[in-house]
């Protein structure tokens, strides 16, 4: 069952909104909710994992930071007391016009953790804001909200970025999109990893794979004090996907994968999933309860494009074609369970909401924000097909069903977003994939990882070989997508580095794709 935005909010007293998310699941008693009296004297600077923003709306955006002196120390460094923080929202860098102002209160239950969701602010407007809490005050960040709904704006500009490894190389690229003229970043999972591999590290992660809510409180810590990554926040609003490695790799609903029971699996995801809303810009009825964290949203931008982020971990069905003691993704040949048509990557709920909404969409550009690739992407060998199951290619029946749904309702310019793979890739989408006789129903782009590392350019030509819808994969390098909307077509290019990123990589456009508004299927620009 889906998570509603309706049934988080109805969860939560008018109180733990104005604390902005403080007093949730809060076990601190009446008398231990009593602030200061005196402004805090920090001997350490508390803003050190840098400040957020995300959810453009045409009326609102949400405002991010956490207090943390030490980030890896118990508690952040921080007394277990609650703090106030007061924030600041302006139309320059100097605070000289200012728009909004606030207080919120950060809590030891969250970490000290807060965001703002500030409401009736204008459209289609810049905003800077930072926090202040005694004798410390932020980095500055700038922000925007979208435009009116019933508007047409000329363009949306945004990055497509997933999959930074932190272990595996450094976040330059996160310093080109912060210097980017961009309305938002659209980062589509793996944000943080659980896992660590040695044959390619290049920087530690602080411990072991994290079980506990602080071990992911430091594993998030650890990733936000990058200042590439804070960069990019500060510079510019975020719409997040999540995928697998923020909790464990390849988890199934509420299953994992290796040897944990179910029940330490759950109590491994609880801790993931708060730590996840702790350290990003996410609204408070996203707040994670017993039945898990709703991730599942949609965006407008005028009329020009509409953007569904889709959770494809929460609610899928179970990896196909495994044994009783197998779990999680692998490559399979085929077998019968992986025909079964009410296999779904994204539950029936989520798979409906998504239908109606492309359906009914009367903007432009509809644009699918996903983890993964949607197009095919086995290989043919000996006249059979091998699939890595946890993938779409696991789910072959939901993803029909969406493509098909697209050909039913005579939805067009529609376009996936994904990421995942570790390769920059631009394809066709039909209903039955690499089939001529199908229509090109939909367009598809995934970005390449930040940092993590990708298969062999040997293994991705045999890849393309066998699926002809891949117009463009390629494997070796790393980076992030570029994309510009307008009325009449979409362009996209895929900026990349050479693997491992350092500190002094240089991007470069390793391809360049568009999509003609009315014509599905990208083309070379």
């Amino acid at each position: 069952m889906l998570i509603s935005r309706r049934d988080a909010v109805r969860r939560l007293s008018g109180t733990a909104l104005l604390l902005a998310a403080g007093r949730l699941r809060s076990s601190e008693s009446p008398s231990q909710m009593r602030l200061p009296s005196t402004p805090p004297r920090f001997d350490r600077y508390p803003f050190t994992l840098g400040i957020a923003s995300g959810q453009p709306r045409p009326d609102s955006v949400v405002l991010w930071t956490r207090l943390a002196p030490e980030p890896h120390a118990d508690g952040g460094g921080m007394d277990p007391l609650p703090l106030p923080l007061r924030w600041e929202m302006a139309h320059d860098e100097a605070f000289t016009q200012p728009v909004r102002t606030g207080e919120v209160v950060a809590l030891p239950s969250l970490a000290h953790s807060v965001r703002v969701q500030v409401d009736r602010l204008p459209p289609g407007r810049v905003f800077h804001y930072r926090f202040i809490t005694g004798n410390a005050v932020s980095p500055i960040g700038r922000t925007r909200t979208a435009p009116p709904a019933d508007s047409q704006p000329a363009r949306l500009r945004l990055a497509l970025a997933s999959c930074q490894h932190y272990e595996q190389g450094r976040f330059t690229v996160h310093r080109e999109i912060a210097a980017s003229d961009l309305d938002l970043v659209l980062f589509v999972g793996d944000y943080v990893y659980d896992s660590s591999n040695p044959s390619f590290l290049r920087r530690p992660h602080e411990g072991p794979a994290p079980e506990t809510l602080d071990q992911f409180r430091a594993r998030h810590a650890t990733y936000k004090l990058d200042h590439d990554l804070q960069a990019a926040h500060a510079a510019h609003p975020w719409i997040l996907a999540w995928d697998d490695h923020e909790v464990r790799n390849d988890y199934a609903a509420a299953l994992g994968t290796g040897e944990l029971s179910a029940a330490e699996f759950v109590s491994i995801r609880a801790a993931a999933y708060q730590a996840y809303f702790e350290h990003l810009p996410l609204a408070l009825d996203q707040f994670p309860g017993e039945r898990g964290m709703r991730m599942h949203d949609r965006y407008t931008w005028g009329r020009l494009a509409e953007l569904w982020t889709l959770d494809g971990r929460q609610h899928r069905s179970v990896q196909a074609c495994n044994a009783a003691d197998e779990s999680g993704g692998h490559l399979r040949w085929h077998c019968d369970e992986l025909a079964d048509r009410h296999r779904t990557m994204l539950g029936p709920a989520q798979e409906n909401w998504l239908h109606r909404g492309l359906a009914h969409s009367q903007r432009r550009w509809k644009l699918i924000g996903q983890a993964t690739q949607m197009s095919a992407s086995g290989l043919e060998t000996l006249g059979r097909q091998l699939v890595h199951t946890d993938g779409w290619d696991g789910y072959a029946s939901s993803r029909a069903r969406l493509l098909q749904h697209l050909v039913d309702s005579g939805v067009q310019d529609v376009v996936a977003l994904g990421g995942d793979v570790h390769r920059h890739v631009a394809a066709n989408l039909r209903v039955r994939p690499n089939d001529e006789r199908s229509a090109v129903v939909a367009s598809e782009f995934v970005t390449t990882s930040l940092t993590t590392r990708g298969i062999p350019e040997s293994w991705m030509s045999l890849i393309r070989s066998s699926n002809p819808d891949i117009l463009h994969g390629r494997s070796d390098e790393r980076g992030y997508a570029l994309i510009e909307l307008g009325n009449q077509s979409l362009h996209l290019t895929a900026r990349a580095t050479g693997f491992p990123v350092t500190e002094s990589s240089l991007l470069h456009t390793q391809a360049s794709y568009s999509v003609e508004s009315g014509r599905a299927g990208p083309r070379p620009a």
